[in-house]
């Protein structure tokens, strides 16, 4: 089953998608009632629309049910890390991001001001259908998957020394999520997923792999985010990259740059890379090559 957030003259709202015809039903019922379900979850329990929609008619958004949260995950795929140096964390790291920094899978993403290293990520996500409480599998508690591009500023805090998370992984419109959300028993996943992924930009391949590869499986990785902030429906959690991002080639997106990010059996997401746009004396703070004020 496809999932998508979708908005259709101004109105937006989750549909149900066929994939082979690209038709789209809305979902009338609300997102609590059926994203917990599982395999249980069937077409009757969505509450559809009568009316099938092209999905042409209508704009792809970011699959985040409001008022979710969106957690990212680092340093999850071994050999990124060895690419630069490093070795496999004791734990995982992970991070939060604004619903604000979302967009859809073909949305243009923001060339911030802030940063001349603006780098992608192809991860797989993962979406909470119920919380986890003492389910011995937590990817159990999954409504399905997702394909995010984690766009990074990589040279955030470079003046100051120190990692910088808020301005390289928060920044408004810079995070592709999407097209839509495919649910684990239409991927045919238990455990662990093991899906192939991979990235270009302008056409040449620069990330492949598979996500098996990953050091904390996703079970562990959802356990971990748990134990600190109760996961709920709906929420995102962005499982970590693979080698080849720009930070270990120097070859960083610039303006104009079209960016496809793609997991096998969910979807693709195709961005633009937007022209950087100017910042006002006042919010120059922190900005490259700016000296900060004290």
């Amino acid at each position: 089953m496809r999932l998508a957030r979708v908005e259709v003259d101004g109105q937006a709202f989750w549909a149900l998608l066929d994939a082979q015809t690209d038709r789209l039903r809305r979902i009338h019922a609300p997102f609590t009632h059926w994203a917990g379900l599982g395999a249980d979850l069937t077409p009757d329990a969505l509450d559809l629309s009568g009316e099938w929609l092209p999905l042409s008619a209508s704009r792809l958004l970011a699959p985040l049910e409001p008022g979710s949260r969106v957690f990212g995950v680092g340093l999850n795929y071994l050999s990124h890390l060895k690419r630069l140096g490093s070795e496999a964390p004791a734990h995982p790291l992970a991070y939060m991001k604004p619903e604000s920094a979302l967009v859809g899978a073909n949305d243009e993403i923001d060339y911030s001001p802030l940063t001349t290293q603006l780098d992608y990520e192809v991860e797989l996500v993962a979406v909470v259908g119920r919380p986890l409480l003492d389910e011995p599998h937590a990817s159990a508690c999954l409504l399905g998957y997702t394909v995010g591009n984690d766009i990074s500023a990589r040279d955030a805090g470079k003046q100051i020394g120190r990692l910088d998370l808020l301005t390289q992984k928060s920044m408004d419109r810079t995070t592709p999520v999407g097209p839509w959300i495919v649910t684990a028993d239409d991927l045919g996943i238990t455990g662990q997923p093991t899906l192939d992924m991979r990235l270009s930009v302008n056409d040449e391949v620069r990330q492949q792999d598979n996500t098996r590869q990953m050091i904390f499986p996703l079970d562990e990785l959802l356990n971990y985010l748990d134990a600190r902030i109760s996961l709920r429906p709906g929420d995102l959690v962005f499982t970590g990259s693979t080698h080849g991002v720009g930070l270990e080639s120097g070859r960083f997106l610039q303006p104009g740059d079209w960016v496809e990010a793609e997991i096998k059996g969910i979807g693709q997401l195709r961005n633009s890379i937007a022209q950087p746009r100017q910042l006002s004396p006042s919010r120059a703070m922190g900005r490259l090559g700016q000296p900060l004020d004290k």
